[in-house]
This record gives structure tokens, C-alpha cells and sequence, in this order.
């Protein structure tokens, strides 16, 4: 390894876990790959067309950046839907290409014409409809307004899709915002019929909300953490597992993060180690120096609590994290060596560190952890579990 770290793409779990989650939405819902912020991580570039090789035709991603970056990743041309940021300079860009745009604002909409009329195309849209989570989306008074804009501009108009997002469907504690949210997500698609209007998709489900409430499936889904084998949260996975013989996480990782040793150091009883005085020394002990650091996206909050792997056993991260380095405890490890592998996420021996390890430790969530993880940080694929 030439790399500082690398982080590996196991492509029997992408497999596995696309193939688990087409059988259980059924062969009428869609699933749409979400792949915003760098695929969770995981790397646009090298996740999409593993994605793509096992059976995924639609992508939704959060800006116009992004959007391109799996545009040229694909083999051939599949669906890429915008659900966030896309300046007004991009979106002529973005219709050329076919890319798919959510219209939350009465301004985006007529924008949105604006670059059609300029191009002679037609805007492929999904209307967002604000149902309760008061972030984005259009209001019911609005909806009316876009309504009319639309009839007077069919010719210029796609509409793909009608959508909302459901506020926090992985917690027992939003069922009833999120009931609220369906009936809310009802009373508006049934003011579009009314006015003529029939969106080809309705989708209002993200990986917690095709589980917990199976009606919300509709037309597509909008999966993210869960490709990449991670449940939305305990509580998901346990309404899952509860009624089921076997209680084995049919979700297997995809990522897995390793460096190697770049130092090793003997330090006396009553040395401060790093950074200030957060660690001394109790006794003589054997540290390790590893290039990786919080502008890698390993936390500085992880600081005298993180774990890593290496030579098959689990190792303290002592002292500060720094911006390029940590330093681990190797004194137990006999015979430990300059070169020698450090797993920070995957499996050594018959150890693992897990990405909810890091949560238990400090208050980054799965979904930080993997997303602050640099897209400097070269990702490889390999094919064995």
C-alpha cells in the first residue's frame, strides 16, 4: 500500500445487498441509489457502477455536482434525480442531460421553464411536497400556484414525480408526525388528480420508512444506508428481526479502512505522549504513529477513546487526534513492526471494529462517520466476503 490508508469496497456485500432489498420492496417498487455525499462515503466513482452492475437503474443524489460525477460513472444512461442544490447556472446543464430535478419553490419551477424554453426540452420534475418536517418543499397554497404554472407550460414540463421526506421514520417516537405526514402527503396528491395532473412516481420512503411503514413504498424508494449495510437505526432493524426465525443481519458491510504503521516508539513512565497533557504515561510503554488523522475523517473527538486493529489485537488511540496522525498503545503486541497493518474499519483475525463502534464513543452518527470520510482517501474493490 502506498496510500496513507485505503478504503476497500467488498463487492459480494453490494451484491448481497441489493439483491436482499429487491426482494423485499417487490418487483413493482423502484429503488433509487442514494448516493449523496460521496455515496456515504463509500466513493460516487466506485460504488455507482457496482450499483449498476447488479441491477440499480436510478440514482438520487443531493446536488448538481454530484449529479454529474455519477452521469459519467454510468456504462449508459440511467435515471439521476437532484433533490437539493443546483444553482441557476447549472440547470440548463442538468436538463440537457436528462437529470432529474426536485421543485421545492414557486422560483425553481419557473426557472426551471425559463431553461427549458431556452433549450426547446422538456425538465424532467418531481414536485416536493411540504407535509410536516418544515424544510423543504411546497406548501399546500403553493402547490395550487405551481399547479396553474405547469398547465400553462406542459409543453416544457415532465412531470416524473410527486415526493415528500418523512421526518425521522426509524424512531417509534415520530410515528405520529409521520402519519400525519402521509395524510398530508394524500390530501395533496389527491389535489393534483383533481386538477388533471398524474406524476408517473410517488415516493415519499427512505431506507427507515420502506420497513417500518410498508404502504409508504408506493412507487419507489429512496434507499441510502441501508446499501451500504447499515440499518437506520436499532429499532428498525429489531421490528424486522422480531417476528423472523433467523435473527442473522441479512445486510453485510461494503466498507472496510485500513493504514499501516509509520512509527513506532518507546515512551518512559510519567511522559506526556502527543498533543498537551490529555495522556501520560503510567508505566513504559510502546506506542505507534498511523497516518491518518481528522482531515482523513477519523474524529478528533475519538482523541484518548477510539480503537484500532493491529497484529490481531485491539489497540487504544492515546493522545490527541491530530490533524494527519494518530498514536496507539502497542506495548501488548509482541513483535509489532514498522509496515505492520492497522484496521481502523473491517475485520483482523477474529476481531472487528465496526462504524457503530465509533458511535458508541462519541456523538457522530453511521451516517457522519462514513460521510466524513475524504474523498482523497483512494477506495479499491474487492470480491471476497
Amino acid at each position: 500500500m502506498t496510500e496513507s490508508s485505503l478504503v476497500t469496497l467488498n463487492e459480494e456485500s453490494v451484491k448481497n445487498n441489493v439483491t436482499f432489498l429487491k426482494k423485499k420492496m417487490g418487483n413493482n417498487v423502484i429503488i433509487s441509489a442514494v448516493v449523496k455525499a460521496n455515496a456515504y462515503g463509500h466513493g460516487i466513482e466506485h460504488i455507482v457502477p457496482l450499483f449498476e452492475k447488479y441491477g440499480i437503474n436510478h440514482y438520487s443524489v443531493f446536488s448538481y455536482h454530484e449529479a454529474v460525477r455519477v452521469y459519467n460513472c454510468l456504462s449508459e444512461r440511467r435515471t439521476i434525480m437532484i433533490m437539493g442544490w443546483i444553482s441557476d447556472t447549472d440547470i440548463t446543464d442538468a436538463i440537457d442531460k436528462g437529470i432529474e430535478l426536485y421543485i421545492f419553490n414557486i422560483e425553481r419551477l419557473v426557472l426551471a421553464i425559463e431553461c427549458a424554453k431556452q433549450l426547446n426540452k422538456k425538465v424532467n420534475i418531481h414536485i416536493e411536497a411540504e407535509t410536516g418536517m418544515n424544510r423543504s418543499g411546497l406548501t399546500e397554497e403553493d402547490l395550487i400556484k405551481a399547479i396553474a404554472i405547469i398547465k400553462e407550460n406542459e409543453q416544457y414540463l415532465n412531470l416524473v414525480g410527486f415526493c415528500t421526506h418523512l421526518a425521522g421514520a426509524e424512531s417509534i417516537s415520530n410515528h405520529s408526525r409521520i402519519l400525519k405526514q402521509l395524510k398530508s402527503y394524500q390530501r395533496m396528491s389527491t389535489v393534483m388528480e383533481t386538477n388533471g395532473l398524474s406524476p408517473k412516481i410517488r415516493h415519499v420512503a427512505n431506507s427507515a420508512a420502506s420497513f417500518i411503514y410498508p404502504k409508504a413504498r408506493m412507487d419507489m424508494v429512496r434507499i441510502g444506508i441501508m446499501l451500504y449495510g447499515f440499518w437506520s437505526s436499532s429499532e428498525v432493524f429489531i421490528q424486522y428481526i422480531n417476528n423472523r426465525k433467523n435473527k442473522i443481519n441479512p445486510l453485510n458491510r461494503i466498507l472496510g479502512w485500513e493504514s499501516r504503521i509509520m512509527s513506532i516508539k518507546e515512551v518512559k513512565t510519567g511522559q506526556f505522549i502527543g498533543y498537551g497533557i490529555s495522556y501520560l504515561a503510567q508505566t513504559d510503554m510502546k506506542t505507534a504513529l498511523i497516518p491518518i488523522g481528522y482531515s482523513s475523517g477519523y474524529s478528533r473527538s475519538l482523541s484518548n477513546k477510539g480503537r484500532v486493529l493491529i497484529g490481531g489485537h485491539l489497540c487504544c488511540v492515546i493522545g490527541v487526534v491530530n490533524m494527519n496522525m494518530l498514536i496507539a498503545d502497542v506495548t501488548h503486541i509482541p513483535n509489532v513492526k514498522l509496515g505492520d497493518e492497522v484496521v481502523i474499519i473491517g475485520k483482523q483475525d477474529s476481531l472487528e471494529i465496526k462504524v457503530s463502534a465509533f458511535s458508541d464513543i462519541s456523538d457522530e452518527l453511521n451516517y457522519e462517520v462514513l460521510a466524513h470520510l475524504s474523498e482523497l482517501i483512494k477506495r479499491t474493490t474487492i470480491k471476497k466476503i
